[in-house]
């Protein structure tokens, strides 16, 4: 795998270091009148703040609350005392490379992805993309640079009205729901044919480099692979990728549906990522020069068999996870490989020395992207730096393997918050920032009362 070149700019004619005068005349000239000035929280939610157009050009400083990059899914907050009490701010500093017009926003609007910046300089511990930057500058360290592509399913529903009801697929092209599995249909891929057009314009304009699109197993299931390139890069664009289909689908009165099991008995959704890793000159170390699988790729795949099972929180991050996690699925029960196995957790896809790589497929759609790119490089950086040996690869069903991965919720939040590495591996703050919200979000859901138990437990107890 190469590294692609960096995006373009040519919509606005500027280079990377453009002067906040030619910014500022072009969102003029453009009729711009505000920035979403944004960032992926804990859970991959957009937060931040609009800020009017021209002091974004002239670069005004935009402050946060330290704790919004950690919300809870449910609007709550730890008070775990890893979180100041004071309630700091910290800085919103963009990247501009990400500066993009808004494809839905009903007036002129751009949007650029932001760091979180604490006020000494130094990243937030907090904040997801911080976590990805610091993994991939420990690869920088030893002059290597990790290359990942995301393949991100999902579902398209209809418009949810009542949460206590199970969602419904929407009415296509041809009068009704999609059903039964039609894997790869195009005449399916073509039922909501008016989404799709405005989704593929708005994700150019986004610049976000898709591959190939397809219709996944589930009825009303699809997946969007991404190209590969740097880090911290592909996960802006995962990111932006799961905001527009949300957005767009809205506007059509739609959902685009993220959840690991979003429908019963119908296949989960995942984000499976591929990685390999480049030295300086752009080789891939993954590949001895004649070729053959190098020492430092098995290596890899033993970081990952040894770190994944105390990082399964950050892959599977709600209660809905698990649901996915069925033997036979196709999605992964275990830290096996194989090499073209889709039964393993760990695929190695046929390819040539130059693009050998490592599919880890243990991550739902639900994951953070950055949050599973940064565990899944820190565990394969670890295993390199160890030396770590990976277990025989597996022909055959690697259903038949021992599952190796916590079957729950619970039982991963409990590996992880009993685990050595993962803090060393993801850093000790963001680590314990994390299970305390989790663990909160767990709390509220206890509250819950679910149709299942109405079901069978309100008659029969």
């Amino acid at each position: 795998m190469t590294l692609p070149t960096s995006p373009s700019w040519s919509h606005l004619n500027l280079s990377l270091d453009a002067d906040r005068h030619t910014l500022a005349q072009h969102f003029r000239n453009a009729g711009v009148r505000d920035v979403e000035c944004l960032f992926a929280d804990v859970t991959g939610y957009p937060r931040g703040k609009l800020m009017p157009a021209a002091p974004f050009a002239t670069g005004s400083e935009l402050r946060i609350c330290q704790a919004i990059p950690m919300q809870c899914v449910t609007g709550e907050y730890s008070y775990d005392p890893v979180f100041p009490d004071s309630d700091p701010d910290v800085r919103l500093v963009p990247d501009l490379a990400t500066l993009k017009p808004v494809p839905w926003a009903s007036v002129p609007r751009y949007l650029a992805v932001h760091d979180c910046v604490e006020m000494d300089g130094s990243l937030c511990e907090f904040a997801p993309r911080s976590v990805l930057k610091n993994v991939v500058a420990r690869y920088a360290e030893r002059g290597l640079t990790p290359v990942i592509a995301p393949e991100i399913e999902f579902y398209l529903t209809a418009a949810m009205t009542d949460p206590s009801q199970p969602l419904t697929l929407p009415v296509g092209r041809g009068g009704r729901p999609e059903v039964g599995q039609s894997a790869f249909s195009l005449n399916q891929l073509n039922e909501l044919a008016p989404f799709w057009d405005a989704f593929h314009a708005a994700i150019d304009v986004l610049g976000i480099r898709a591959d190939t699109w397809l219709h996944e197993v589930g009825p009303g299931q699809y997946e969007i692979n991404l190209q590969h390139g740097d880090p911290v890069a592909v996960a802006d664009q995962a990111f932006l990728f799961k905001t527009a289909a949300r957005e767009i689908a809205l506007q059509h009165g739609l959902n685009a549906v993220f959840l690991a099991k979003p429908l019963a008995g119908q296949a989960g959704s995942s984000m499976h990522l591929h990685q390999s890793v480049v030295d300086a000159e752009g080789r891939n170390i993954f590949s001895q020069a004649d070729g053959s699988p190098s020492e430092a790729f098995l290596h890899y795949i033993g970081g990952l068999q040894a770190h994944t099972p105390d990082l399964t929180l950050i892959y599977a991050p709600t209660v809905n996870s698990y649901r996915r996690y069925v033997a036979g699925s196709q999605a992964p029960i275990n830290v096996a490989w194989g090499f073209d196995n889709r039964t393993t957790g760990l695929r190695v896809p046929v390819s040539p020395p130059a693009a050998r790589r490592v599919e880890n497929r243990l991550a739902g759609a639900d994951a953070n992207p950055y949050l599973a790119m940064a565990a899944t490089l820190a565990a394969g950086l670890a295993g390199m730096a160890t030396r770590c040996q990976p277990g025989e690869p597996v022909v055959g069903n690697g259903y038949d393997e021992a599952r190796g991965l916590p079957r729950t919720f619970s039982a991963a939040h409990e590996q992880m918050a009993q685990s050595q590495q993962a803090p060393v591996l993801l850093g000790e703050r963001f680590v314990r920032g994390f299970l305390a919200v989790k663990a909160l979000e767990h709390d509220h859901y206890l509250n819950e009362i679910s149709a299942w138990e109405r079901r069978y437990l309100l008659p029969q107890v």
